[in-house]
């Protein structure tokens, strides 16, 4: 990492300092302070605004403090929160049936975190195999896509190729194999062994840097789980809920994953929600005492995932981050810089890649689009996401492509 000096305000250097000596040193952030979003905007404890090009990892598609889920959080915050699955409570079965029918799926299993949903995903489609497919005991496999990322449990590091995410951390988790991304010979050949239960991966790779797979893999990747028996598991938490331009990613092919993972902005940012969807014959293989979360599915989540969805649909996100994709792709190529080497993305999920002698020229990058009113953040060195919410206008695109440009040309 970087370790240019930042001269800070004294407020903010106050609040970096608690959390260096009090928290664990797991995250290099961006050093800016905030403690107020509003829509496309944060503010720091100074009170600059920034636009927020990040999105918390596209937790914020409906923008920071939508007014609807906001509203919804509060009413029910007032009257419960939480009761356990030890008894029932007046809005579980109501998302249920909301969120099942949005999707198309018999059944959801509700969780809290996305890499919990990525683990329920992965138990759901191993006792399937055991159950239906008929795979000996202790011998399913699961098979992930080269470079994906969907956290950092034990599970999740066992099927990373990401040294900072595994590096001294093993033994593994058994039971998983790789195959490279957007190659569709490699995984049939995975796939012919008969104990495979399921491919999982993102339709877009996000953590890798916004990596967008050939037109026609996904439809690919379903013929191919059709056609072995294996389960199709869509890791659709950063690239779900509108953000690449379709309610899913998958739907830009019309595929339909086996099991469908979805996080972050099933709650719009407010708190954890996750949720694992699968028809009946998946789903009704795990019984009572054999899965579950102290808070998935609690009252608070449900009244606040139901809130969220229906923001998304009301609207037109899906739509708003198509058109503002391509406007946004098409100004940042507009500005001819010699330092972007590639420029990605689908819908407002994009990236550019730093070509530039300096390896820390995306992090300093990043550093000048603070000090612009920008807040992005680098990915694996040279990547830098750029994902604002989806309620970005097309004015707010060309002011934030140009303050991206002038900060380009200081990298000279």
């Amino acid at each position: 990492m970087s370790t240019t000096t930042i001269a800070l305000p004294e407020k903010s250097q106050y609040f970096i300092d608690l959390e260096n000596q009090y928290g664990a040193h797991n995250y290099h952030p961006i050093p800016v302070v905030l403690n107020k979003g509003q829509g496309v905007f944060l503010w720091d404890v100074e009170g600059k605004r920034y636009y927020d090009f990040l999105s918390g990892y596209s937790a914020v598609n409906q923008g920071h403090c939508h007014p609807k889920i906001i509203q919804a959080l509060i009413e029910q915050a007032g009257k419960l929160t939480l009761t356990s699955r030890a008894f029932h409570n007046d809005l579980l079965g109501e998302y249920e049936k909301y969120i099942t029918a949005y999707f198309g799926y018999d059944k959801v299993l509700p969780m809290n975190t996305g890499v919990e949903g990525g683990e329920t995903a992965i138990k759901l489609a191993r006792r399937w195999a055991y159950v239906k497919k008929g795979v000996a005991e202790n011998k399913a496999k699961v098979i992930f896509a080269e470079n994906n990322f969907w956290g950092r449990t034990m599970a999740a590091i066992s099927s990373s190729t990401d040294p900072s995410s595994y590096r001294q951390f093993g033994p593994f988790m058994p039971g998983f194999e790789l195959v490279p991304y957007n190659d569709l010979a490699s995984l049939e050949k995975a796939l012919q062994d008969p104990n495979v239960a399921a491919f999982m991966v993102e339709p877009i790779q996000g953590e890798a840097g916004v990596v967008v797979p050939d037109e026609g893999y996904l439809k690919g990747v379903r013929d191919l789980c059709t056609q072995y028996n294996v389960l199709f598991i869509a890791d659709e938490i950063q690239t779900g809920l509108a953000r690449t331009g379709k309610m899913l990613a998958c739907d830009h092919e019309n595929v339909r994953p086996d099991i469908l993972i979805l996080g972050k902005a099933l709650s719009g940012g407010a708190l954890p929600v996750s949720a694992v969807l699968a028809d009946d014959f998946i789903m009704l293989n795990i019984h009572p005492g054999e899965h579950g979360s102290t808070y998935g599915g609690n009252p608070l989540a449900c009244a606040v995932a139901i809130a969220a969805l229906q923001v998304l649909k009301e609207e037109k996100m899906a739509e708003k981050a198509e058109e503002m994709g391509q406007l946004l792709r098409a100004e940042l190529a507009k500005l001819n810089s010699p330092f972007i080497k590639l420029i990605r993305g689908k819908g407002l999920l994009n990236a550019i890649v730093i070509d530039h002698p300096n390896k820390e020229a995306a992090w300093d990058l990043c550093l000048h689009l603070k000090d612009e009113g920008l807040l992005a953040k680098p990915t694996h060195g040279d990547k830098i996401r750029f994902a604002p919410p989806l309620i970005i206008t097309g004015e707010q695109i060309l002011e934030c492509v140009g303050n991206i440009g002038k900060c380009l040309d200081k990298l000279a």
